[in-house]
């Protein structure tokens, strides 16, 4: 007895899920547009503390008289062809 009344209370969730008036889609996706956006600016403030970081260690390299951009060449030249990443949309 216990297990119907779930299972109509489960079947009456999807039916309103299912029936949402058309405002409260857009207010939802309005909603999740924003969320989203904040994260991104909060990745971008990140990549930027990474990216500084890097630079840093890169110009004490370069202090110390090891130049990494001339490794990564000659590497490059070594396995006969730069290494590339594929578009996004093939790894999708």
């Amino acid at each position: 007895m216990a297990a119907k009344k779930e299972e109509k209370a489960g079947s009456a969730e999807s039916t309103a899920s299912k029936e949402m008036s058309k405002d409260e889609q857009v207010g939802f996706h309005k909603g999740s547009l924003t969320v989203l956006a904040k994260e991104r600016q909060e990745m971008q403030r990140i990549l930027g503390i990474v990216e500084q970081l890097m630079q840093m260690h890169l110009s004490e390299l370069k202090r110390m008289g090891i130049d990494l951009s001339k490794e990564a060449a000659e590497t490059a030249k070594a396995t006969g062809q730069p290494q590339k990443k594929p578009p996004i949309d093939e790894l999708l």
